[in-house]
């Protein structure tokens, strides 16, 4: 008699604790068999037959014998973050960004290019050709390269397609069909901001934090919301443009139609203007380099900004009541002297109960939050493919 079928129920059964045990010996490797099933409440035949499939799929590997506890030597496992790798990509207005990682986002490589034109058919080119790269520097493994993220600064729909941004001035572009199909790997597109505050969540200064705000401050101003640890992106996908807040009634004309938004007085742009003004050379990493030199103009400059920079981050605390908003992007570098100027304005600004127990942090990751996050897009897409091994 032919052996049945095993039943859907089955089936979704087995996937589920594939996707436990996985799961297990990704956070909590190395781990034997016997250790996985008391973990996980899975019975010790039910592990075995799991991390065989994981093995065979190349996912969990085998590394030697650990510590006996009277009998015999249990066989560890450990999850095998070598068996393929993931790009991630931060698209800036004047840089491009990318790092190669492996599964578990651990950075391989990692290069930075300048974006000599930013136009959208040389910007294309530019952007493939750094991708390209980094598939070129992937090492042997099991499955490749298996997908690529992109952070870009602008709002970004759910087919992956970029509908404006701004300050990269690209309008109309299906980004994410363009790099699959000169790829051939999935792609995630998303707003740089949140890339960001993924980046941070998983590897940075918002790791274990349930509700954070990432300010990414460069050229413009974006925001990523995590609220009770998931990415908060709105009805339709394009929340976190709070850059574009205004915070001055009739204030400078924006390139996004307002007038007064806060990216206008706080970001890398402002800043740059306003040094050229004093007479100082406007770069940022000039401007770090002149307040490190204790030019006092410089020192005072970054304090305006960082008041500025308050300013916002006050209006995004009275709204969400997070547990900790997290500066990055490129003006993290300048925390020294931007970190008591954005305190005082925010404790100025905020009700007493929202800033109570509050943190104002600055990147862990600096200005690579968002390149790590593409990564981690990529990575959990394929990580979410892989849970269903059978």
């Amino acid at each position: 008699m032919a052996k049945p079928k095993p039943t859907g129920d089955q089936t979704l059964i087995k996937k589920i604790n594939t996707a436990i045990v996985l799961d297990s010996v990704m956070k909590e490797g190395p781990l034997s068999r016997a250790q996985i099933s008391e973990r996980t409440g899975l019975n010790k035949a039910t592990v075995s037959s799991l991390v065989l499939d994981l093995m065979d799929a190349h996912l969990v590997d085998e590394i030697g014998q650990g510590v006996s506890n009277g009998g015999r030597k249990p066989v560890m496992l450990l999850f095998n973050a070598q068996a393929g790798h993931a790009i991630g990509i931060d698209l800036g207005v004047n840089y491009i960004r990318g790092v190669l990682t492996d599964l578990l986002g651990n950075v391989v490589e990692e290069r930075e290019w300048t974006m000599k034109r930013p136009d959208m058919a040389s910007g294309l080119k530019q952007l493939e050709n750094c991708i390209q790269k980094l598939v070129e520097l992937e090492p042997s493994s099991k499955y490749g390269i298996v997908g690529i993220g992109i952070g870009v600064p602008g709002i970004v729909d759910d087919k992956g397609a970029i509908l404006f941004a701004p300050n990269l001035a690209w309008d109309r572009v299906e980004l994410q069909r363009l790099i699959e199909e000169r790829f051939g790997v999935p792609v995630t597109i998303d707003n740089e901001a949140n890339a960001g505050a993924q980046g941070e969540q998983k590897y940075g200064a918002g790791r274990g934090i349930p509700h954070q705000i990432y300010v990414s401050v460069g050229i413009g101003i974006g925001t990523g919301i995590i609220l009770n640890k998931d990415l908060y992106k709105g009805a339709s996908g394009f929340s976190g443009e709070l850059g574009h807040l205004s915070i001055q009634y009739d204030g400078k004309p924006c390139r996004c139609g307002n007038r007064g938004c806060w990216e206008l007085y706080a970001s890398e742009n402002a800043l740059v203007e306003n040094a050229e003004e004093l007479g100082l050379e406007g770069e940022l990493d000039s401007l770090i380099a002149a307040a490190e030199a204790n030019d006092s103009r410089a020192i005072e400059l970054f304090r305006s900004i960082g008041e500025y920079l308050g300013v916002g981050i006050a209006n995004i605390v009275n709204v969400f009541n997070p547990d900790v908003v997290i500066i990055g992007n490129r003006m993290s570098r300048a925390s020294r002297w931007l970190e008591c100027a954005v305190q005082e304005s925010v404790d100025r600004r905020t009700l007493s109960y929202h800033r109570e127990r509050m943190r104002i942090l600055f990147a862990e990751l600096q200005d690579r939050s968002a390149v790590r996050g593409a990564a981690y897009y990529a990575i959990s897409t394929f990580l979410r493919k892989v849970r269903n091994v059978e």
